[in-house]
Parts: structure tokens; sequence; C-alpha cells
């Protein structure tokens, strides 16, 4: 079975942290996917969509026990960072 489109985001810009005390929530977890779409030349889905992807793929996106990584993950943190020059 081919990987979706929303779970070949959640294996490439994402890892597992059960333990972790600050998850990614909702509106971190959609900024990632849409640098990570980005990053590969592709338009992000709509936040209904993709919260309708991570239901699917069985994340839910208010306890989603999942930190960031890769490429992604540094440009969604630089994108995010207030600008002060």
């Amino acid at each position: 079975m081919a990987t979706s489109h929303f779970q070949q985001f959640l294996n490439d810009a994402t890892s597992p942290a059960p333990d972790t005390d600050v998850p990614l929530g909702p509106d971190c977890l959609y900024g990632l996917y849409t640098s990570w779409c980005l990053l590969h030349g592709m338009a992000p889905k709509t936040s209904a969509s993709f919260r309708v992807g991570m239901r699917l793929c069985r994340i839910n996106v208010h306890h989603s026990r999942l930190s960031m990584k890769g490429r992604a993950a540094a440009d969604y943190i630089l994108a995010s960072y207030p600008y002060t020059g």
C-alpha cells in the first residue's frame, strides 16, 4: 500500500515523544507541515484537510505526543522566530 502524503510528512518531520512535557500542538504541527510541503515543492492542504489527514493517520492534533525533526523543523523554527532587526 502506498504511503499517504500525510504519513510521509509524519515519517520525515516528526518523531514519537511519548514522555515529553511539550508535545507539538495543533498550530505548531500544521506550521511544521506547511514548512515540509514548501521544502518538497508542494502546496499545503488546508488546515481542515490536514486535521482530517492526521485523524486518518491516528494522530490527535491536540495530544500528538510528537516532536519535530529534520529540515522542516529547522525551516519552521527559523520562519516562526520573531524578527527583531
